[in-house]
């Protein structure tokens, strides 16, 4: 009888560690951003419509943005620009469609924001059709800091 009392709570303790697990992995974190009617390219304010964004102080990689705007976007494009995925519940952001997309030239890649956080890049996808998505990725500065590694050439120093 005894066993079946420990086997028992060795599987609700599984049961509750895995779904705290999940809500903290996929929920817990992020921060759902609206409302917002502009954001910053390269400097400049750019008027933004229907802003359904995520984000969170746990990491800077977690910003996700969806919106539209009539404002042509431009600035350095970003050929490594790579969509980070969003989780699933948060269904404007495609992260696999995008990059198919920005591979093909169906949308473009615009390093909106460089650095900033320290180690962190903020890219657009633009499309003709004035639909945008926003993200964050690490650059080389980044990688190379959180590595320990020396900072490639052009990367300021960390404070």
């Amino acid at each position: 009888m005894n066993g079946r009392w420990i086997a028992g709570g060795l599987v609700l303790f599984s049961l509750i560690f895995g779904a705290a697990l999940w809500w903290f992995q996929t929920r817990g974190h992020y921060e759902e951003v609206t409302g917002l009617t502009e954001i910053t390219v390269n400097g400049v304010p750019v008027a933004v419509s229907d802003y359904r964004g995520l984000d969170a102080i746990s990491s800077p990689l977690k910003l996700r943005g969806c919106f539209t705007t009539a404002a042509l976007l431009t600035g350095p494009e970003a050929p490594d620009a790579e969509p980070l995925v969003a989780p699933s519940w948060f269904d404007c952001f495609d992260a696999e469609t995008m990059s198919r997309d920005l591979d093909t030239g169906a949308a473009t890649a615009i390093l909106a924001e460089f650095n900033t956080p320290y180690g962190f890049d903020r890219m657009i996808a633009a499309y003709p059709d004035g639909r945008a998505y926003q993200w964050r990725q690490i650059n080389a500065c980044g990688t190379a800091a959180f590595d320990g590694d020396p900072l490639p050439a052009g990367c300021p120093a960390k404070e």
